[in-house]
């Protein structure tokens, strides 16, 4: 498969295992409503906190909608979007191997982006996340009114790049149908099964044995147009007449069509990779719903809420887990919350709490703008807000002083097998994973009367936590176990923190 290079793409690669895991730190006096909603702010750079997650959301992600720097060599009031290609690549590729890491298996990911970086994310996403986990190119009507002043062709539209984590895995969902797709059904002839609209039933070529006359009910004989044939068989044809499912026009002697009736029709339709600004809104409309929200908020290219609701109505479910590493206005996240969908989302910039916050805040008293009502919402719900604290280990390697025993066991559990900790950790046995459990000995975890709180293993700390028949992966500060001990027992014995990896 072609790769893309660039200046610094050796050491960019290795940026995402480079990132230190740092804590997240709650911040209550920013955090609003219901505590426990499972909904996350997080203010700090998105690298760093796409790591910070993965001991707890990795795997679990179920839609990641992102709206990165477009690199337009503009100046952006709250971006600096004046990135050189090369930048722009090495900021985006580490984030994108994080993104794939949090991923669920049945998970999707849309990135939207203009012309300038477009197919040259497409690249990296085809390296990132498989060529064949490519799903589709959605072609996003972003202006109504041409730009007269441009230089060459006015742009009106961006490009949302979709991929699955698995192809195989992710199942979209049906659009949910319009009040206007509805309206095109009639009931010419009062059939009692309700309204339908037709549809034709021919193809757009010729083929000798499906090109043949049909009789109307009033006598005349009829073909396909020149170059067509029909869709159906002769006897397919007369089960449907028989079945009052053909239509021959008000004067009983067109080419007939084919009776669709919308009492059949599924509740949805199947999306198009193309989205019109009267279905999805634009640019225009973005900049109206911040503004009701927020007199003073500045968004070059914010998104429509109904943009990030039709992502969200192809990609999730009720109470799926959404991420947006790249939150700008918090569009994402006050969508998610009217719909009824888990959040997380990360902004390093200060208008994550001058801007998102209140947002959200709105959002959670029942502010009526963007899709509120489409939605019937009413308000409810909450998030906490978190900035990014410390990282795990210090520059020397040791573990930092104010890591408590479930930071890290979270953070030993995930290096170990690569999945979350789900429960929240209260004795020294984390979990078995594939047959083999795992214990920490750490932060006294055990009791302060046990030597050094808990953290060495002996005899008696072997005969007091949870036992287990099969391997054991027991990590503690020392062991005074001997090696005949730990082979009969089969333990593996890792010390702490050397035996921690702190990447």
């Amino acid at each position: 498969m072609p790769t893309l290079t660039w200046l610094t793409r050796e050491s960019d690669l290795l940026l995402s295992q480079k990132a230190p895991y740092r804590l997240l730190e709650h911040a209550p006096e920013l955090s609003f409503g219901d505590p426990d909603t499972g909904n996350m702010l997080i203010q700090g750079d998105n690298l760093e906190g796409l790591k910070a997650l993965l001991p707890y959301y990795a795997g679990r992600v179920k839609c990641v909608s992102i709206d990165p720097p477009y690199n337009t060599r503009s100046a952006f009031e709250h971006y600096d979007d004046n990135l050189e290609h090369t930048q722009w690549l090495s900021l985006m590729y580490p984030r994108l191997e994080l993104l794939r890491e949090l991923l669920s298996e049945d998970g999707s990911i849309w990135v939207t982006i203009d012309d300038n970086e477009a197919h040259y994310l497409k690249v990296v996403m085809d390296e990132v996340f498989g060529r064949k986990n490519f799903v589709a190119n959605v072609i996003w009507q972003k202006k109504y009114s041409p730009q007269n002043d441009a230089e060459f062709f006015s742009p009106m539209h961006d490009h949302v790049l979709v991929y699955a984590k698995s192809t195989t895995s992710w199942k979209r969902n049906l659009v949910p149908r319009a009040e206007k797709q509805d309206k095109a059904y009639k009931n010419y002839d009062n059939d009692p099964r309700g309204l339908w609209k037709s549809s034709d039933l021919t193809r757009p070529e010729h083929r000798d044995r499906d090109y043949y006359g049909i009789t109307t009910p009033s006598g005349k004989v009829v073909y396909p147009a020149r170059g067509r044939s029909w869709s159906r068989p002769p006897d397919e044809i007369e089960r449907l007449r028989a079945d009052n499912r053909l239509w021959f026009g008000r004067k009983d002697d067109a080419i007939p069509s084919l009776k669709r009736f919308l009492s059949e029709v599924k509740d949805g339709v199947v999306p198009t990779t193309i989205w019109v600004r009267e279905e999805v809104g634009d640019n225009q409309d973005a900049k109206k719903e911040i503004k009701a929200i927020n007199a003073n908020a500045i968004f070059d290219t914010p998104k429509p809420e109904y943009l990030i609701k039709r992502i969200l109505e192809v990609a999730t479910n009720q109470d799926d887990l959404v991420l947006d590493s790249f939150l700008g206005s918090g569009t994402t996240a006050a969508v998610a919350h009217k719909m009824g969908r888990r959040y997380i989302g990360i902004e390093m910039g200060e208008h994550a709490v001058t801007h998102c916050v209140p947002r959200l805040q709105k959002v959670i008293e029942g502010e009526q703008g963007g899709i509120s009502e489409a939605e019937n919402w009413k308000g409810g719900g909450g998030f906490r807000f978190y900035r990014l604290g410390a990282s795990v280990f210090d520059e020397s390697g040791k573990i930092n002083d104010k890591i408590r025993f479930g930071t890290l066991a979270a953070h030993v559990w995930f290096c170990e097998t690569k999945t979350p900790l789900t429960k929240k950790a209260k004795s020294p046995l984390l979990g078995i994973h594939d047959g083999t459990a795992y214990y920490l000995l750490f932060n006294g975890i055990l009791g302060d009367k046990r030597p050094d709180g808990g953290n060495v293993l002996s005899g008696r700390v072997l005969q007091d936590i949870p036992a287990f028949d099969g391997p054991k992966v027991i990590y503690g500060e020392t062991s005074r176990l001997g090696a005949e001990r730990l082979r009969t027992g089969k333990i593996t014995f890792k010390q702490i923190p050397y035996d921690i990896k702190a990447r």
